[in-house]
């Protein structure tokens, strides 16, 4: 079969899923999407000592300051989640959420550690994804903002959270020498970059979302690992970042690229 005739049965099988996923996806994807919130504010709530004592540790704060810092994760995280699940009042929820993630990569240190900070890039562009979602083109909080070349701030939106998204793929990249390794690098490069620009949009998302569950269950199996064992809290906290990315991807899919995207711009050549 030729490639074009391939590519032209992957978009095909891809929009067959659309049809019959339409109603639930974005459920799914808002769910997926919050999902490493929901599980940190309930962390939070199950190591409450824990989290107070690793606080006043590492901060030398006081247990009263590490107490408020914890009761804010704790209620700011859940209350978005609920926020986002009921479609209410949704861009104030993406507002608080996206300012505990940068509260979070101050106090735990993350601005220094390449890996963990791109990972929370990568949810703030799931953040973006949400937030162009729940504004119509009629309704923009920017509505002030003048419309240049008929390109919307919701599209911008769009096209910042795509770029962001690609980081986490970033940190699976391994570059060594291994034959499967570097075909799977250069496949997820290729299908990142496709998502990045805006090219076959869809059925390059679809691809990652399908790609990353495989590696989500596979190396970031947490429930193989006893509870007490640090590397449990490590691949716990590693897959629910991957499966909020995930749910970044199928808002892509369910969304679509937007205005800023080689998709869009090809409907007008």
């Amino acid at each position: 079969m030729a490639p074009g005739n391939v590519m032209g049965a992957a978009e095909e099988l891809a929009d067959q899923f659309l049809r019959v996923t339409k109603r639930y996806l974005p459920h799914i994807a808002h769910l997926c999407l919050i999902s490493t919130f929901l599980e940190d504010g309930l962390r939070m709530w199950l190591q409450w000592n824990e989290q107070r004592e690793y606080i006043n540790m590492s901060w030398n704060c006081g247990m009263h300051l590490a107490t408020l810092f914890v009761i804010f994760n704790l209620c700011g995280q859940l209350a978005g989640c609920v926020l986002v699940l009921t479609r209410k009042f949704v861009p104030y929820a993406c507002f608080g959420l996206l300012g505990i993630i940068v509260l979070q990569t101050v106090v735990y240190n993350i601005l220094w550690d390449a890996k963990f900070l791109m990972r929370n890039m990568a949810l703030v562009g799931g953040l973006l994804l949400l937030l162009a979602e729940s504004r119509s083109e009629g309704k923009s909080m920017f509505a002030g903002v003048p419309n240049m070349g008929g390109t919307s701030p919701r599209q911008y939106m769009q096209l910042g959270g795509r770029v962001l998204l690609i980081l986490m793929f970033m940190t699976l990249l391994h570059f060594n020498a291994s034959p499967f390794t570097i075909f799977q690098d250069i496949f997820g490069l290729a299908l990142i970059l496709l998502v990045a620009v805006g090219f076959k949009t869809k059925l390059a998302a679809l691809t990652l979302v399908l790609w990353l569950l495989v590696i989500n269950v596979v190396q970031n199996a947490f429930w193989t690992v006893p509870s007490y064992r640090p590397l449990h809290d490590f691949l716990k906290y590693d897959f629910f970042q991957t499966l909020s990315v995930m749910g970044g991807l199928l808002l892509v899919v369910a969304l679509g690229p937007g205005g800023v995207s080689m998709d869009e711009h090809k409907k007008k050549w």
